[in-house]
């Protein structure tokens, strides 16, 4: 049974996390059949309830989207504009050949925000220190993308796209099919900002 979790009371830390994909655009189709939009969507409405649940709201979270329907890109760095985001986090799954596994996490590079880049970097190596830690994942590391998503977000606060795991590989395709993997998955990528936020 997992036990709430106590924190200092502090300032309530703003993040939008970004479903990837949705409505026609379906995003990787798995194996299995499992879509890329269902998993992130999953993923993002069990971070919601645990940070309710586990976290006492610790953090003031909004998602790009809630049901299955396609956002526009310049609509998700608005949103992050708007609220004044402390952190923006896009949920996504990979696809490539069926040998190919493991978490990773792409990040933009912009002399203009080296702040934002540092930090994007911090949390995304605590995201994927948690999650392939406690989850069994292989960590791809951190990598550096010019995504339109990351690019017109990161000029309002660290920015994050997390690769959660390839959709042609059987067994992590198959991982999400389980609503108890889906909850770890939240979980562990909740705990890396967590982490993150109160790291020494």
């Amino acid at each position: 049974m997992l036990l709430k979790f106590c924190f200092v009371f502090g300032q309530q830390k703003t993040i939008v996390i970004d479903p990837g994909h949705g409505g026609i655009d379906s995003g990787a189709i798995g194996i299995n059949d499992v879509l890329e939009k269902d998993v992130v969507l999953y993923v993002a409405k069990e971070i919601i309830g645990l940070n309710k649940t586990l976290f006492d709201d610790r953090f003031a979270i909004y998602l790009s989207r809630y049901t299955d329907t396609l956002v526009p890109l310049k609509d998700r760095g608005r949103l992050v504009r708007a609220l004044k985001a402390d952190v923006f986090l896009s949920l996504h799954c990979n696809a490539s050949s069926k040998t190919s596994q493991g978490m990773e996490v792409y990040v933009h590079t912009s002399k203009e925000e080296e702040n934002h880049i540092k930090a994007s970097i911090a949390i995304g190596l605590s995201i994927l220190k948690e999650s392939t830690g406690k989850l069994g994942f292989k960590q791809r590391g951190v990598k550096i993308a010019n995504f339109q998503v990351l690019r017109e977000t990161v000029v309002y606060c660290p920015t994050v796209l997390v690769e959660m795991g390839f959709m042609t590989h059987a067994d992590e395709a198959d991982y999400y099919l389980n609503p108890k993997n889906i909850r770890a998955m939240a979980l562990a990528i909740l705990m890396g900002l967590y982490n993150y936020f109160n790291a020494g």
